[in-house]
């Protein structure tokens, strides 16, 4: 059992059991300093030739090769039937931030789940990568270097409004709310600011811009 946090200066990278590319993992790891899997996220590390640090969660998935291949006493078993494995992870975590790899793709139910656990940790803490987008819960301030003609999505997990420059489509006025106002296929006209009056809206970029991210969230 891990004794307090797992501890890190530096980013953490977290892998799932979704879907998960060997850019994608590749790229999480390159920004950190520890590699968590996520129950059979394990399996999918190490299949990619990445072996993960700890391995945490009810672990139903985890295959008893890739349990024998772990560190001794780096496999850590938590069966609360109210947290799903990202949150188990989560909540061991302290770390600037977590690059999150292999949480979206597969399952619907479980990337609902991991847009939930977005909203509810510190805004711009937690990274979604996936194959064709990342997503971030967008801090109240952010300023991005985007291109002309980048997709820019914003979806609300909550109550909340904003003020934004450098969209082709601007947010100032607009209620943004679960089930009403949503403002997803949005397009960049250059660099683009965005302000929020609240938590709860989650920032999905392509994935090609995963660098601009970590870029503005170091400074925001």
């Amino acid at each position: 059992m891990i004794e307090g946090k797992i501890r890190s200066s530096r980013p953490v990278a977290l892998v799932g059991g979704g879907s998960v590319a060997a850019a994608d993992i590749a790229a999480a790891a390159r920004e950190s300093a520890i590699l968590v899997a996520a129950d059979g996220g394990a399996d999918a590390a190490l299949a990619l030739g990445h072996r993960p640090d700890w391995a945490i969660g009810d672990l139903d998935s985890l295959s008893a090769e890739t349990c024998d291949a772990l560190a001794p006493g780096r496999v850590v078993r938590d069966t609360d039937p109210n947290s799903t494995d990202f949150d188990k992870c989560v909540a061991r975590i302290d770390a600037p931030r977590i690059l999150a790899v292999g949480f979206l793709g597969k399952r619907v139910d479980h990337q609902l789940a991991a847009f939930n656990t977005l909203v509810r940790e510190p805004a711009g803490w937690i990274v979604l990568i996936g194959a064709h987008d990342i997503c971030v819960h967008l801090p109240l301030r952010l300023t991005l270097d985007l291109a002309p003609g980048t997709r820019v999505s914003l979806f609300p997990l909550r109550r909340v409004t904003g003020r934004s420059r450098g969209l082709e489509w601007n947010i100032d006025g607009l209620h943004f709310a679960p089930g009403g106002q949503i403002g997803t296929s949005n397009r960049a006209t250059g660099a683009v600011d965005l302000s929020m009056d609240g938590a709860g809206m989650v920032l999905i970029l392509p994935r090609a811009e995963l660098s601009a991210v970590l870029a503005a969230l170091a400074v925001a």
